[in-house]
């Protein structure tokens, strides 16, 4: 049995701990308010950019765009975003088990696939198990702005638009609620059904249809691919933030768990001393 040093010991570490979750709760609750203000403000953007770019694609016809037409697929890459540390409850092992079994369904061989991992997590976990990892950024700020990503969206519709890969899926965690958060693949490129999911509006536009597109296109995807990660982002800090407060609560449990283990003994060892001094009182009589 554990002394009482032993078990107080462990009282001390246990609160010490608590202390450094409840920390770390408070400290992603803020985060978590302004990652979910991020996303929010995204989404009006975006919804008047698919607007203006289906409007376009139908509108005009005649215009064919390279990201609008459905291609032979030789090459699958995946945009997979994580975070770049752990203590996030399933945050992360939901997206790279999801993408982990959808890649083992779909390809039968590392060539007909490539990972573009967004979060040191993903980057690890399909570098340690032989996966081609054709792009990585990590370190990606808590409120990520567009421009500190730019180079890493750009250079990904890229790939896209030079043929290193035929279709593009984007993988990441969609958040909906303090306490729910879901894993999202969605299909980036090409936009084949940009046209079906956006209301249409007429529009009058200058220069050409394809000269629009050209730029315009491009901007959306990536713009698709920054919304996708200021969502996993507010979904990060829920899921920190959940798992931090289980973590307390847990402690909390724990120390009461100790204490009573704890009174026990020291009552017990009260007891055996005093039946000790009586059986010597005794002996002396």
């Amino acid at each position: 049995m554990a002394s009482l040093r032993d078990i107080k010991s462990r009282i001390n570490s246990t609160k010490k701990m608590s202390q450094i979750t409840k920390a770390m709760e408070m400290t992603s609750a803020a985060k978590w308010n302004r990652g979910v203000l991020n996303a929010k403000a995204f989404v009006p953007y975006m919804e008047k950019i698919q607007e203006v770019t289906a409007a376009i694609a139908i509108g005009s016809k005649g215009v064919n765009h390279p990201m609008l037409q459905s291609r032979p697929i030789k090459k699958t890459g995946y945009i997979v975003m994580t975070s770049d540390r752990g203590l996030a409850g399933a945050f992360n092992s939901n997206v790279l088990r999801k993408v982990y079994q959808t890649i083992q369904e779909r390809h039968k061989s590392n060539d007909e696939f490539a990972i573009i991992a967004i979060g040191r997590v993903a980057r690890d976990f399909f570098v340690k198990r032989g996966m081609n990892v054709a792009l990585e950024i990590v370190g990606v700020s808590d409120q990520p702005s567009f421009d500190s990503i730019k180079a890493m969206t750009s250079a990904t519709v890229g790939m896209f638009s030079d043929g290193t890969f035929d279709e593009l899926y984007l993988y990441y965690t969609h958040y909906k609620s303090a306490i729910t958060q879901e894993v999202t693949e969605k299909k980036l490129l090409p936009l084949t059904d940009i046209t079906t999911t956006a209301k249409l509006t007429s529009y009058e536009f200058e220069p050409s249809a394809e000269e629009i597109l050209e730029v315009l296109l491009p901007q959306y995807a990536e713009s698709l691919i920054y919304g996708a990660l200021l969502d996993s982002k507010a979904s990060e800090h829920a899921a920190r933030m959940t798992a931090m407060r289980n973590a307390t609560d847990n402690a909390g449990e724990l120390i009461k768990s100790y204490s009573l283990f704890y009174n026990r003994a020291r009552q017990a060892a009260i007891t055996q001393e005093l039946t000790e001094i009586v059986g010597g009182a005794s002996a002396l009589e």
